[in-house]
């Protein structure tokens, strides 16, 4: 039960307000996790826009700004599985605003960068450690911890933040890029973390029992797990997780078709496609345009699919997913880039930019219990190495080759491959990992 100083907090008052018209207090947290992976969607989505200015200010090559960014996406991958265990010690609370923090330290350090490893140490390293201790764990530790029912559908409304903030953004950043400089267009992106700063240190709780709620959908309160003995135990603990996953099928089946995932939408379209439509004379706030209407129809499709997770064999799902999704890649340099044509491929790519998580996500609660948001610490890492492998390959592509096609192509055929290894995970045991210390 929560103290009586905890049910004086400010925060409580309002959970038994809300709890009193029949809204539990964890819609609010959804609330506030998906505004905090909107808006840091939205600084990892910007470099989109970037390269292009970049070249033309400082002259570097394209192979070279996609290295950077390809750093970037790793961290934003690989610190996955350790801000897992930081929001397992330190409470969601806390990690979320030191992520907020370094995202913006990292932005506000651009503006005055010279030299290309600059490029490197602040969106590569810095705006990557930032990021990634947020990333898709959040939504899930969120999702975990504050809905017993309803879990698919806030998974869905989660993960629909993440890759929104990534397209939506870009046609408001472009724009201003072309109309003020790309410094300038970054403030509007500073100005959306201290928004999303405020609301986290004000509403965002670790967990329903620090006010004495249980989770939606259950009337049992669920005490916080003991923690790890030692700071060096809580870092060793995504170790182990992995090391017990690592010994299954079904892990392999969803790193690496994670893996595809990232190579196929954030490290490719994300990244590229506005260079892509340039280099057939779009300009940049109508290719950021088209990237939007991606955004609007992945959330219609990412929510659907957490909607579906709840209800349909998650297999399956991703089967389809992926199938649809590697079509409309072989599709797109069909399209003469014409409005009609990038318009088909937005809404068949769209639907499934990230519908593939909600599943992905039960499938590995599903299987591994406990250790579920470690274990899918390392499943998007798998995910952010496949982003960052097209983040680079489509880079060095557009540079050796003069064209970004064969990339999409390549992304393409991962995803049929994808698809048909999804099957594989019929009749996989279902192995339930030990429970570890928090």
């Amino acid at each position: 039960m929560a103290s009586f100083a905890d049910s004086l907090t400010p925060t409580s008052a309002l959970a038994r307000l809300l709890a009193r018209r029949g809204i539990h207090y964890g819609w609010v947290v959804a609330a506030v996790t998906f505004l905090t992976m909107l808006v840091t969607a939205g600084a990892v989505g910007a470099p989109g826009v970037l390269i292009t200015p970049l070249q033309r200010e400082f002259g570097w090559a394209t192979s070279d700004i996609s290295s950077a960014l390809a750093v970037r996406l790793m961290l934003f991958g690989l610190m996955g599985p350790f801000a897992a265990a930081f929001m397992n010690r330190f409470g969601v609370r806390r990690v979320a605003t030191v992520a907020l923090t370094l995202i913006g330290s990292g932005i506000l350090g651009s503006f005055f960068m010279t030299q290309l490893w600059h490029l490197v140490l602040l969106w590569g390293i810095v705006v990557g450690l930032g990021t990634g201790l947020t990333a898709m764990v959040l939504g899930a530790t969120v999702a975990t911890r504050w809905f017993s029912q309803r879990r698919g559908l806030v998974l869905g409304l989660l993960t629909a933040s993440t890759a929104t903030g990534q397209l939506v953004f870009l046609p408001l950043l472009a724009s201003l890029t072309e109309q003020v400089g790309w410094r300038s267009a970054l403030v509007f992106v500073l100005a959306m973390l201290v928004v999303a700063v405020v609301a986290v240190l004000t509403l965002m709780r670790d967990r329903p029992s620090d006010i004495g709620l249980a989770p939606y959908g259950t009337d049992a309160i669920v005490p916080a797990p003991a923690q790890a003995a030692s700071f060096g135990a809580m870092l060793m603990s995504p170790l182990v997780a992995l090391r017990d996953a690592s010994r299954t099928h079904t892990f392999w089946v969803l790193f690496g078709t994670f893996f595809v995932c990232g190579a196929s939408t954030n490290g490719l379209v994300q990244t590229h496609f506005v260079s892509l439509c340039g280099d057939y004379g779009m300009a940049a706030v109508t290719a950021a345009g088209v990237l939007a209407m991606i955004g609007v129809f992945d959330f219609v499709g990412t929510v659907g699919s957490g909607w579906l997770s709840d209800r349909y064999d998650s297999r399956w799902l991703l089967f389809w997913y992926y199938g649809l999704r590697g079509l409309s890649l072989l599709y797109l340099p069909f399209t003469d880039f014409s409005f009609y044509g990038l318009s088909l491929f937005a809404v068949f790519y769209g639907l499934d930019w990230v519908a593939t998580v909600p599943p992905t996500i039960k499938i590995a609660a599903d299987r591994f219990g406990e250790k579920s948001n470690l274990v899918f610490g390392w499943i998007f890492a798998g995910h952010q190495i496949g982003a960052a492998f097209a983040a680079y390959g489509a880079g060095f592509s557009r540079t050796v080759y003069q064209s970004y096609l064969p990339a999409f192509f390549i992304a393409g055929a991962l995803c049929l491959f994808a698809a048909a290894f999804v099957v594989t995970l019929r009749g996989t045991a279902m192995p339930r990992l030990k429970p570890v210390a928090a």
